[in-house]
């Protein structure tokens, strides 16, 4: 016999009480359902919607939200795209900045495969080094990021994202291809004034802007309200999760993944074990104090995670409490994270497993 024994696999037909745990699930009902909506919505405003693969790094997600009206996609990194470029999406968005001749290279070497790659940068040591790197080659679209008031990447005013324009447009190997953020939510304003200010100067410089590219699940419903986007961006959306019903973007039922885990121990009758730990529910807070939300017991508390177990507070739960055996459903804080965690996603419909897909994208994260 050979050792490691590979972890039982989900098989369609299979009731979802019966599987093994710990073990993400998503709902096709409600998938389906988010996916329609959100592009429904952009639909109706005249919006390009390119989602964001990297909430579930699986193809066949993807093709269905192509399928069901969205603009190519958006990954993160070099390596997700090349899983994307591989099942056969052309039009393909990486937002990060790419520096390294090692990362340049993989880039070329995707350029020449794809039509449609475009890229990000925010620095002149950014541009200089794509600009190298594709030199003798095809020439690769890139936008400049700017910062409208989320804090993290992005040129800080107007003016340096028309001078970063500017030095796009005029290096060799390279096409300025417009402007593209990653707001805070709620600033949909201050997006509005940075993109006008920008698009407005570049024209006066006689530089079109073709891609205004707007972006984020919390703030995704207003999206209409920035009318110089000509694109939006979101990945969360698919799945839903704890942080997005909070956030007002959906409700706890439109969650699509829950993670399924089981009662292990009852050391005390206030407190549980369960088999799902930081390795499967993640440690990302984000702003709660917990650590997700159990389904059937939403009084109860999971109040810590060590790397196998997660600790649950039943002190709050009144009547029937969980027993050792029993399988319970957790919505996570923050499902993309999730998908990082696991090798397999399973689908079901009603309770009982369709399909089993490769989280083909798992650990690309440069």
């Amino acid at each position: 016999m050979t050792y490691p024994l590979p972890a039982p696999r989900p098989q369609v037909g299979q009731p979802i009480r019966d599987l093994s745990t710990p073990l993400p699930l998503i709902d096709e009902t409600k998938l389906e359902a988010n996916i329609a909506r959100v592009q429904s919505y952009m639909d109706g405003h005249g919006i390009a919607f390119r989602p964001h693969i990297k909430t579930h790094k699986i193809p066949a997600i993807a093709a269905r939200q192509v399928a069901t009206g969205a603009k190519g996609i958006n990954c993160q990194k070099i390596t997700e795209a090349e899983v994307f470029a591989d099942a056969g999406f052309e039009d393909l968005l990486i937002t990060f900045n790419i520096l390294g001749s090692e990362k340049h290279k993989r880039l070329v070497d995707l350029n020449t495969r794809i039509s449609g790659l475009k890229v990000v940068a925010d620095s002149e040591i950014t541009v200089r080094g794509l600009s190298c790197a594709f030199s003798q080659s095809r020439p690769l679209t890139v936008l400049v990021e700017c910062d409208t008031g989320g804090g993290r990447c992005g040129v800080q005013s107007p003016e340096a994202a028309i001078a970063l324009a500017e030095m796009i447009a005029a290096a060799p190997g390279l096409t300025f291809g417009g402007i593209l953020t990653y707001p805070k939510a709620g600033s949909e304003d201050a997006v509005e004034a940075f993109f006008a200010a920008t698009i407005a100067g570049l024209s006066a410089r006689g530089i079109p802007c073709p891609i205004v590219s707007n972006g984020g699940t919390p703030s995704l419903f207003s999206a209409h309200k920035v009318t110089t986007a000509t694109e939006h961006r979101a990945g969360t959306y698919v799945y839903n999760d704890r942080a997005m019903a909070r956030s007002g973007h959906c409700s706890l039922d439109d969650c699509a993944m829950h993670i399924l885990a089981t009662v292990v121990s009852r050391p005390t009758p206030d407190r549980a074990i369960l088999d799902a730990g930081s390795k499967a529910l993640t440690s990302d807070l984000l702003g709660f104090s917990d650590y997700g939300m159990i389904v059937d017991y939403p009084e109860a508390v999971i109040s810590g995670l060590s790397e196998e177990h997660g600790t649950v507070d039943l002190s709050k739960v009144s009547g029937r409490r969980p027993e050792i055996g029993d399988k319970v459903r957790i919505i996570p804080n923050h499902t993309c994270v999730v998908s990082n965690l696991f090798d397999i996603m399973t689908f079901h419909r009603d309770g009982f497993v369709t399909r089993v897909e490769e989280v083909a994208a798992r650990g690309l994260v440069w």
